[in-house]
């Protein structure tokens, strides 16, 4: 029976210990692309809320413009109250992305301070985050239009 040791500069010698060691390293790569997805998926419902919404609004908007509705205001406000759902559960889907990817990087640093795992590949900016970012903001202003133009005028 060998006893596993990790040298000063952190390489195994015992292959076992090497091999724990890059399985380790995968896992948080693997972790990294599961916190990717739940993020597309927080951002599929978002988007749905958004655009569903949205399209209510605006059939409803246009229907009252054609004379064929008198009052669409709770449909209005419906649509509005989608959009705002949409939003607020991508912003918190975002908040707790970051949160999460912050907390596994800092246990990535430490063990590789320790000299647990290896650290030759970097964490890549996350693109999910990035088209998460846009979505938000194309909603922020999605529901700006909205209230700026189903607001009726003050006179």
């Amino acid at each position: 029976m060998t006893k596993s040791t990790i040298t000063q500069n952190g390489s195994a010698r015992d292959p076992s210990v090497e091999l724990a060691s890059r399985r380790t390293g995968m896992s948080f790569q693997r972790t990294r692309m599961a916190a990717d997805r739940t993020l597309m998926a927080v951002i599929r419902t978002s988007l749905a809320l958004i655009s569903f919404g949205f399209t209510i609004a605006e059939a409803f908007h246009k229907l009252q413009e054609a004379n064929v509705l008198t009052r669409s205001e709770s449909a209005m406000n419906f649509g509005l109250a989608l959009v705002a759902l949409g939003i607020a559960v991508l912003a918190i889907g975002i908040v707790y992305h970051i949160r999460f990817m912050l907390g596994l990087r800092a246990e990535r640093e430490s063990m590789m301070t320790v000299g647990l795992i290896h650290g030759e590949s970097r964490f890549p900016a996350s693109q999910t985050l990035i088209a998460a970012l846009l979505l938000l903001l194309i909603g922020v202003a999605a529901i700006i239009s909205m209230l700026i133009r189903f607001t009726p005028p003050f006179a």
